[in-house]
């Protein structure tokens, strides 16, 4: 009777076979011979018991026959099959792992390679990335005006962070702005005329100012003929070049370094070592006031002329220039896209683009901001403020109004190898626009606006705000065909 309850498995046969024979053995035996039949039988079937016993252990738990899986009845897996799947399973994952290692490496050597080439085209000069096609229009809403200042804004600049914003203007203060929040975190009051032994500060109208690229030094130049170097995070006066014998119109910092550029009305040129605050050396060679001034990583500077309608390209360690024509009014504002292009804006209404080796523009765009006045008497707008997001096709223009109180920022698509410039869009904003910067990741455009012209009091316009002004650079979303071709 207890061979009919357990034998489904093929290598089990056997075992039932000799269950039949035993209960025979039963069946025929009598006395001494029925009791060994059963001796054996007994051990018979305790022996078959430890066998089903060992292969639960190795197999898990027998379970009831309703819930077996029908699997388990057809094969059995040898431990030498297991090891084999195990081994194969094993050399899949190795295969994997070393698959996914050789694509992580090409990438991040593919990457590596870009960067490199991306420092050597900077290096160079010839660094163009491709921005403008995705800029689109932002919403009024989506502008920020900071209102703090009494008189118009001069000039302003970005901290290398993009956290705060400094700007200076005409009641010679400077404010400190977060950029994230809008609010004015300080401000360095400017001090009346003649007081200028008992004031800290500026007493005089400010001009320019420049920020090094670490952030540790601020420099302010103002009407007075002095430079005042600050310390960003508090604001605090540090000390005060003198040396120009005009107004300070233009400062850069040379990056990476404390080398600070300097251009005054005086026609000249000055550098400075702010960290040692020292005087360096003088460079001569405008013919008029100089109107701006701006610099990069390289040992030179590059200069606006004014009425002398010059630019001119100062090589500081070789004390030489190169002086360049184009414009046909005074040049009042300067810009270097890159190490070997600049862009440039008149009052003649045109801007244009310039290589650094080259006497005459690549590019100029006359009227580029349209004209102002009476159909026989049509003058156009002043270019008062340009501005480059470095390395890139994407830059902006910044028009003086005339007499009436509509100007605006437009940016412009430079084309390849700077050789033209298409309009993007416009961004109207009420004044004269005195002052425009990229933020470095080119996220946001800021404008400094006043009623007046930073350089004068030609006209005055009573409906604009002295304000600064925050543009945010959208972006369009790319197409589905665009992502799947990124992918």
């Amino acid at each position: 009777m207890s061979s009919t309850f357990f034998f489904k498995k093929k290598g089990n046969l056997k075992l039932a076979q000799k269950g039949k024979n035993t209960a025979a053995l039963k069946r025929k035996g009598d006395g001494d011979q029925g009791d060994k039949s059963k001796i054996r039988a007994k051990k018979l079937i305790s022996k078959f018991n430890e066998e089903i016993s060992s292969d639960s252990e190795t197999d898990g738990p027998i379970e009831p026959r309703d819930r077996q899986p029908h699997e388990d009845y057809e094969y059995d897996e040898t431990p030498q099959e297991k090891k084999l799947r195990l081994a194969k399973l094993y050399l899949d994952q190795l295969k994997e792992q070393e698959e996914d290692k050789a694509e992580k490496d090409s990438f991040e050597t593919d990457l590596v390679a870009g960067i490199l080439q991306e420092e050597v085209l900077e290096q160079k000069g010839k660094l163009q990335r491709l921005v403008a096609k995705d800029l689109i229009p932002p919403d009024a809403s989506e502008i920020r005006m900071l209102r703090g200042h009494k008189l118009p804004i001069t000039c302003l600049v970005i901290s290398p962070d993009e956290k705060y914003i400094y700007s200076a203007a005409k009641d010679c203060s400077i404010i400190k702005w977060d950029v994230e929040s809008g609010k004015k975190l300080h401000t360095v009051p400017g001090g009346r005329k003649g007081t200028q032994d008992r004031h800290v500060g500026h007493t005089a109208h400010i001009l320019c100012m420049a920020i090094s690229s670490d952030g540790k030094y601020l420099a302010a130049g103002d009407m007075n003929k002095l430079i005042m170097i600050w310390e960003p995070e508090t604001c605090k006066h540090l000390y005060t070049f003198t040396g120009h014998k005009g107004p300070v119109s233009g400062l850069s910092f040379r990056r990476g370094t404390y080398d600070l550029y300097s251009a005054s009305h005086d026609r000249s040129v000055k550098v400075w070592n702010v960290d040692e605050n020292a005087y360096v050396e003088t460079l001569f060679g405008h013919q008029d006031a100089i109107t701006g001034l701006d610099s990069l990583s390289r040992e030179l500077c590059v200069t606006a002329g004014g009425r002398d309608r010059s630019v001119r390209v100062w090589k500081i360690a070789e004390e030489s220039q190169l002086v360049f024509h184009g414009h046909e009014g005074s040049i009042d504002c300067i810009q270097l896209i890159n190490e070997e292009h600049m862009i440039t804006g008149a009052d003649d209404g045109s801007v244009s683009l310039w290589n650094v080796n080259k006497k005459r523009p690549l590019s100029t765009v006359k009227k580029a901001h349209g004209c102002h006045g009476d159909a026989g008497l049509q003058q156009p707008h002043w270019i008062s403020s340009v501005a480059a997001l470095q390395n890139s096709d994407t830059v902006a223009s910044g028009a003086s109004s005339g007499c009436s109180h509509n100007s605006a920022v437009q940016l412009w698509k430079c084309g390849q190898n700077y050789r033209g410039l298409e309009p993007l869009f416009t961004v109207p904003v009420s004044g004269f626009v005195n002052s425009l910067k990229f933020s470095s990741s080119g996220q946001f455009l800021v404008a400094g606006v006043g009623q007046e012209h930073r350089l004068g009091r030609w006209w005055r316009l009573k409906e604009a705000k002295n304000a600064v002004y925050i543009i945010p650079l959208k972006r369009k979303l790319p197409t589905p065909e665009e992502t799947k071709t990124a992918e």
